[in-house]
């Protein structure tokens, strides 16, 4: 019952929320720019909080927001650091050091962001990668990225990508 009651909420807020086409839809940050140096606030060697983060333009129809952030850069192949899925589409802006849905299980074994940390001397990429999508995702609990992605493979009305970069 309590499922039901906040899926027709999630609906409503979608329909009272949503601002525009699939192709307008983007992730920003107030923190840093789309491929740009993240602020060392935001890593292993600062406070190791997720970045302040921004959904523009969420398309029409959109039920939830889910947002993965990994490095494809890590060196036995791409490592996540955030896993968040069913966040509401009321939610216009992620607050530093906040949890704005229900978190999966990043790489580092842990429900919660984990900040970039690479090797010395190389930059890695670091890919935000929001979702817009059609329903509420019903998912074991705790999932991974890959989980995550499989998910919501035919649920996507509009996807956004920001990208950072950091070096030890």
């Amino acid at each position: 019952m309590i499922f039901k009651l906040v899926s027709v909420l999630l609906i409503l807020s979608s329909l009272a929320f949503a601002d525009s086409s699939p192709k307008d839809f983007r992730l920003v940050s107030s923190a840093f720019v789309n491929n740009a140096l993240i602020p060392k606030r935001y890593t292993c060697d600062g406070d190791n909080i997720n970045p302040p983060l921004m959904f523009k333009n969420i398309p029409f129809g959109t039920i939830s927001l889910s947002l993965t952030v990994s490095d494809p850069d890590a060196p036995n192949g791409r490592w996540s650091h955030w896993v968040v899925y069913n966040i509401p589409t009321i939610t216009k802006e992620i607050d530093e050091d906040s949890t704005p849905g229900a978190e999966g299980v990043n790489d580092f074994g842990k429900d919660a962001y984990g900040g970039p940390c690479p090797p010395p001397r190389k930059a890695h990429h670091y890919m935000f990668q929001a979702y817009a999508l059609d329903e509420i995702l019903i998912i074991s609990n705790k999932p991974t990225i890959i989980d995550i992605e499989k998910a919501v493979k035919n649920h996507i009305l509009a996807q956004a990508q920001l990208v950072g970069t950091y070096q030890k």
